[in-house]
């Protein structure tokens, strides 16, 4: 069903729409419909009703207008040749796409989806919580043949909208960035040599369909990049499983580490050397700390202002990059950084990790000094073979940790053992 209704859509991309049909489709009242042909800013042909293009445009200025900027005024701008639109028509057909002529509720009981997963579905897009009422977008039917899938292989509503979460959040900050570094690489320039916003406006126009594509493409490959790191995880687990029921092989059972790790003193260096220095120092950081990460087997899982929390298969694979991350940025002059690491059972949800384990990482990494590494003594206790030599400090007391903790910071010396 829901791949009709999108198939539909794009063949009829052609055919005009009354004054009804334009307003259901961008989700609009029909007097919007009725002052935006009236400013001249839509329906430039009667008698062919009102076009797809049209209908991007009545979305475009619906969001302007709940931003506050005045409609009449944009219209005289456009009328005096100050201001283009064509960019709408241009990139517009992959952003701005309209409504579809059935609920929530109608798909819901013609698919069997629940209607909260189908609210998570526009929640993932960025919209708010809908009514059952309330027209589903062909862009939500386009994402619906997933869930349908997905329900059909059994997967929990829960699984269903917890993926389509994570779905929205990380793509939002692709599509920030990408509307930030347009703001400051093309129009900021543009600005600044003298053009106006009409030059900028038809500058999109040109360039808009052609970046799309490159960006799409560019996205999808890192997505399958990435996929292929975690599916690796899960085809390795399964295989290791097969031979274990074989009774051909035996997995160490060491549970994940997490890592801390924080730069000291962000705020006042933001404060004595600008924002734009405190962003390269934590850019710097950043591009350290993932290369680190990543040859370790570990990855950055969030970052947090002026920190980061880390995942590592184990202890000696956190230590190891740990004591590369803090080397790196020394050498660098950036000796700011403090870390701490703990071992222990996580709970791994929405990309994203939480549990005891977690917490008692981040507090150690509170309490460590600048340029320190420190860890507990399950860390300790697991350690393999890196150059790590570690010197115990604790007991300890950390705030939110119920009982104190033996602490040792962690260094590079070969050759010695733990005392």
């Amino acid at each position: 069903m829901p791949e009709q209704h999108v198939s539909w859509w794009v063949a009829s991309a052609s055919v005009g729409y009354s004054i009804h049909g334009a307003a259901i489709r961008a989700g609009v009242d029909e007097a919007s419909v009725n002052r935006y042909r009236g400013l001249g800013l839509v329906g430039a042909n009667d008698s062919d009703g009102f076009s797809d293009a049209d209908v991007r445009r009545m979305q475009v200025f619906q969001t302007l207008e709940r931003a506050g900027i005045p409609i009449d005024g944009l219209a005289l701008l456009v009328e005096e040749g100050h201001l283009s639109l064509e960019f709408i028509e241009s990139a517009g057909q992959y952003v701005f796409v309209p409504l579809s002529d059935l609920t929530f509720a109608e798909v819901s009981a013609e698919t069997g989806v629940r209607f909260e997963t189908l609210a998570a579905i526009r929640e993932a897009l960025g919209g708010t919580p809908p009514d059952a009422g309330d027209q589903i977008g062909e862009e939500e039917l386009a994402i619906l043949p997933l869930v349908e899938m997905q329900q059909s292989l059994g997967f929990r509503s829960r699984a269903i909208e917890q993926a389509l979460r994570v779905y929205g959040e990380s793509l939002r900050r692709i599509a920030e960035t990408e509307a930030e570094w347009f703001r400051t690489e093309i129009v900021q320039p543009m600005f600044a040599r003298g053009q106006t916003e009409d030059d900028v406006g038809r500058f999109s126009a040109e360039i808009s369909p052609r970046l799309s594509e490159v960006s799409d493409r560019a996205v999808m490959a890192i997505f399958h990049r990435q996929q292929r790191h975690a599916w690796s995880v899960n085809i390795i687990d399964g295989m290791a499983l097969a031979l274990e029921r074989a009774g051909l092989y035996r997995r160490d059972q060491s549970n994940p580490a997490m890592c801390f790790l924080d730069i000291s003193g962000y705020t006042r260096l933001t404060q004595e050397h600008g924002d734009q220095a405190a962003a390269d120092l934590a850019e710097n950081v950043r591009r350290t700390v993932e290369r680190s990460a990543v040859e370790h087997g570990g990855r950055a899982v969030k970052w947090l202002g002026d920190g980061v929390m880390l995942y590592f298969p184990d202890p000696v694979s956190a230590v190891g990059a740990a004591l590369d991350m803090v080397a790196v940025l020394g050498s660098a002059g950036m000796a700011l950084v403090h870390v701490g690491i703990h071992v222990g059972p996580i709970v791994f949800r929405e990309g994203d990790y939480y549990g005891q384990t977690v917490n008692i990482a981040a507090r150690i990494g509170d309490f460590a000094r600048p340029g320190e590494i420190l860890v507990s003594q399950e860390v300790v206790d697991a350690r393999g073979s890196n150059d790590a030599v570690f010197t115990r400090i604790g007991p300890v007391e950390l705030k939110g940790v119920g009982q104190s903790l033996v602490l040792y910071s962690a260094r590079v010396d070969i050759g010695r053992a733990v005392p």
